[in-house]
């Protein structure tokens, strides 16, 4: 048990920027305007949304024939 008694400062270290991080993020959020809120989500929904399609490169054809074949030599 000792031994893991080095690892106590790190962990009381870590649970207090933990903390602190969490409380400070807190006051960023600010308040939110509702009417402009609803403007926003209204013009998000009201968007002509496309699927984006790509094409897909064709894959190349196996010619297996089941028999191991070493490709033949250019000369």
């Amino acid at each position: 048990m000792e031994i893991l008694l080095w690892l106590a400062p790190a962990a009381v270290v870590t649970v207090v920027a933990m903390l602190w991080v969490g409380w400070l993020g807190r006051e960023g959020r600010g308040t939110v305007d509702r009417e402009a809120a609803v403007r926003r989500m209204g013009e998000a929904l009201q968007r002509d949304r496309r699927p984006v399609r790509y094409a897909a490169p064709r894959p190349e054809r196996d010619r297996s024939t089941g028999i191991a074949v070493r490709p033949s030599r250019r000369r």
